[in-house]
């Protein structure tokens, strides 16, 4: 005798509504979720104000307090209805929901710390699951995919830019010396990367007419390294960006989000992944 339709359990149910944007529930729980984290982060600011603490300093304590319960609470249900809880927990958004409730216990040993709260800003980064924005999670598929494939090169890139400044440092310190600010070669070095990158904070200025000259190059040299990876990682957004449009999918087995509209199987660990529902 043929079994039935399954019944979803409530398990199932709630990591649905968590977990996955795709159904009127999802979006109304990220949605909730997001002005939760927004107004959670602008109490932390407003605490930070001394006029505004010595008004209200207990009332935002309390608001404070209520947001780290209401996102501990929602962390947990993340962990309970996650098929891989490990998995979710060493993911880039799990360490940031763990980061996004610590300071607040943290401050009971250590005053101060719940400052560090405003790291739930980062949470607000759901925002482009939200209302099947699907357009939105493609383009940041897409960023990460040129960085990830940039990575190489801009850390070849970044080696030769520190030896550069080590050197271009300490002919600077051999140049100019103690009596002109140049105290040491970490110092010079300070000075080399100030002023290739083209921040140029004026702390520390060469005097001698051959100290000048060879500032003077390292400012020209600055406008044409700052172009090396801008190049490097706009190349490869051009490659990545030929790849098909991505869905707010999430692989309900190693919680990758992001799959082809037609995709059956997870890009990652090849799980089967949940048909698409049809836009309402």
């Amino acid at each position: 005798m043929a079994d039935g339709p399954r019944t979803e359990t409530r398990r199932e149910r709630w990591r649905e509504i968590i977990f996955e944007a795709d159904t009127k529930a999802g979006r109304v729980f990220d949605i909730l979720l997001l002005w939760s984290i927004g107004f959670s982060v602008a109490a932390v600011m407003l605490e930070s104000v001394a006029e505004i603490r010595t008004g209200y300093g207990p009332a935002l304590l309390a608001v404070e307090w209520f947001f780290t319960g209401l996102f501990t609470l929602e962390y947990a249900l993340r962990l309970y209805t996650s098929p891989r809880p490990l998995a979710y927990a060493r993911s880039f958004f799990g360490v940031v929901d763990l980061l996004a409730i610590l300071p607040t216990f943290v401050s009971l040993v250590v005053p101060g710390s719940q400052s560090m709260l405003t790291i739930r800003a980062l949470r607000l980064l759901r925002i482009f699951r939200v209302l099947k924005l699907a357009h939105y999670l493609g383009e940041a598929n897409v960023l990460a995919t040129a960085l990830e494939a940039s990575r190489r090169k801009v850390s070849v890139f970044l080696g030769t830019v520190l030896i550069l400044v080590m050197i271009l440092g300490s002919a600077m310190y051999l140049i100019e010396g103690v009596e002109n600010g140049f105290t040491s070669i970490p110092r010079s070095v300070y000075w080399a990367i100030v002023t290739l990158t083209t921040v140029g904070y004026g702390d520390i200025t060469p005097n001698t007419v051959p100290g000048q000259l060879l500032a003077s190059f390292v400012m020209i040299l600055g406008y044409a390294i700052i172009a090396v990876p801008t190049g490097i990682v706009t190349a490869e957004i051009v490659e990545a960006s030929r790849a098909r449009p991505m869905t707010t999918r999430t692989c309900m087995s190693c919680l990758t989000e992001g799959h082809f509209f037609d995709a059956r199987f997870c890009r990652d660990c090849g799980e089967l992944l949940d048909l698409p529902e049809a836009d309402a």
